[in-house]
């Protein structure tokens, strides 16, 4: 029997040290560790993840998977039925080693029918459902916290990066032969900041002509959330992943808008992205989303 270990970060900016620190307290034989790229994102399903795809083509009947906590593994409750399946098909158990559901056998099934029992399908529904109340509670606080701060005249969204006085102390390490990479650990920022700071001594930075065109200034348009919730599940380049992440949350009744701040091309981008929400497959609450978000960027379209 091979003990299968399954860790996942939501962004780059987080780290598998906790999961570590759980893993490595639970003594598990020999593992086979399958972890996914930072910033892999939980909107995205289970089965669709690249090396838990990976996990389940290399296990074998009677394998154990592990994880640290559940929701490093799913996040509602359709998910974990539909993983719990999967595994029960392959026969292989899950070990959940922290967190509600580590000290439940959530593989036990009806000795005659073979389904999940009642009991264990009942207490999933329940905790996931918990778990969901919880983040959006959290959401909330932090939406009633932005408020708060705009009513004291305090501007919202992130600070800058890197402060005006370290810049020029960054693009001289740069020039000196440090990484992007290294550059990003030593101030504690993303990458992209350091890159920003640095643009024009980047090897494909190109000056613009005399008489070109002014590059395109940025705009905030509000992407209705489903369609924000789509694209989190989509491949993005990282400039695009950037202005996701970089977007404020705004609650609108039961669902939310996320202010997106990027120049128009960006803009144009996302929206080709999503046209699957166009499609016959999609809801018409997506479909409805898309085309106001597309309403809103032809609004701003530059002028030819």
């Amino acid at each position: 029997m091979a003990n299968l270990v399954y860790k996942r970060v939501s962004t780059d900016q987080q780290s598998t040290d906790r999961q570590n620190l759980v893993l490595d307290e639970a003594g598990i034989e020999d593992p086979v560790v399958f972890e996914e790229q930072a910033g892999t994102s939980s909107r995205l399903h289970p089965l669709e993840r690249p090396k838990f795809g990976e996990l389940l083509a290399y296990a074998r009947p009677g394998d154990a998977v592990h994880i640290s906590e559940m929701f490093r593994l799913v996040r509602g409750t359709g998910h974990i039925l539909d993983v719990l399946d999967v595994l029960h098909r392959d026969r292989l158990a899950l070990r959940i080693h922290d967190g509600a559901f580590s000290a439940m056998d959530l593989t036990a099934r009806h000795p005659r029918t073979g389904e999940l029992l009642s009991t264990v399908k009942f207490m999933v529904q329940t905790l996931a459902a918990a778990g969901e109340l919880q983040r959006d509670l959290q959401r909330e606080l932090t939406y009633d916290g932005l408020r708060a701060a705009e009513a004291k005249g305090n501007k919202g969204g992130r600070r800058p990066a890197i402060e005006t006085a370290k810049t020029e102390a960054v693009r001289a390490a740069y020039l000196e032969g440090r990484s992007i990479a290294a550059l990003s650990r030593d101030y504690r920022v993303s990458r992209g900041a350091i890159r920003t700071a640095v643009a024009d001594l980047l090897p494909e930075y190109t000056a613009a002509a005399p008489g070109a065109p002014a590059p395109e200034l940025s705009v905030v348009l509000d992407m209705p959330g489903k369609v924000a919730d789509f694209l989190r599940a989509a491949e993005l380049e990282p400039v695009e992943r950037a202005v996701l992440d970089q977007g404020m949350t705004v609650r609108r009744g039961q669902g939310y808008t996320l202010r997106v701040t990027a120049v128009p091309a960006i803009h144009r981008r996302l929206l080709d992205l999503c046209q699957p929400l166009d499609g016959t497959a999609a809801v018409p609450a997506q479909r409805k989303a898309r085309r106001e978000y597309a309403n809103r960027v032809s609004a701003h379209e530059a002028p030819a």
